[in-house]
């Protein structure tokens, strides 16, 4: 279940291209159904979806084999064009202020079936530690990871591979709908406000960890130079 970015647009183009037939007109309404239930704040079972879409609950899983593999197909629809973000900037601070232009307010959109996955992926987790999860797949979040790696490409030859990875790391703190729940349901901001004070956070760790590479290259060839 833990899919690359690459991987997940690329199913999903072969979705799109795939929209004719019974098969996939079942699947569009499994995957719309398992939508609206979850933008209405809930975690649907494979079993509830198919209820819901006047599915059988055979079919529904030979399409969905479990709830993890469903909540991961409604939360690669949610994404969308996310997905294929590219930017063709050769300026990090630049390249991360866009990719976060482009997926906030998509990922606010689609905030309620974000928070639904969320609240699996917690739930699978406390039922694991609690030994009670047996052999249901887990459901894993991966996407911000290559994300926000393409946004820091152009750092990778300025930036040691362990700051690197680092600042991608920090950056992961700020970017998906954990802000929202810290900025619009803990401190009360509303979308424009919560997406400037995540802009503000992204483009302050990307200048310190480049002023960071440069003390450390000043300060490097000051030792060099020194002996």
């Amino acid at each position: 279940m833990d899919v690359s970015r690459q991987q997940a647009a690329a199913s999903h183009d072969t979705a799109e291209g795939a929209q004719r037939g019974p098969r996939a007109r079942t699947k569009r309404l499994m995957l719309e159904t398992a939508t609206r239930l979850m933008q209405a704040g809930a975690t649907p079972s494979v079993s509830e979806v198919a209820e819901a879409a006047e599915v059988s609950r055979a079919t529904a899983y030979r399409y969905f084999p479990s709830q993890a593999a469903l909540v991961q197909a409604v939360v690669d629809e949610g994404l969308g064009p996310i997905l294929t973000w590219q930017s063709t900037s050769a300026d990090a601070e630049r390249r991360v202020a866009d990719l976060f232009d482009t997926a906030m307010p998509r990922i606010e959109a689609f905030e309620a079936t974000f928070k639904a996955a969320l609240k699996l992926s917690l739930d699978q987790w406390a039922r694991r530690q609690a030994g009670t999860l047996g052999g249901e797949p887990a459901f894993k979040r991966g996407h911000r990871i290559d994300l926000l790696k393409e946004a820091i490409a152009p750092l990778k030859g300025h930036l040691p591979p362990r700051d690197f990875k680092r600042l991608a790391q920090a950056l992961s703190l700020i970017f998906g709908v954990e802000v929202l729940i810290v900025l619009k349901d803990i401190w009360g901001l509303d979308s424009r406000r919560t997406m400037s004070v995540a802009q503000w956070a992204a483009g302050a760790l990307v200048r310190a960890a480049v002023a960071e590479a440069i003390d450390g290259a000043d300060s490097l060839g000051a030792t060099m130079a020194q002996r």
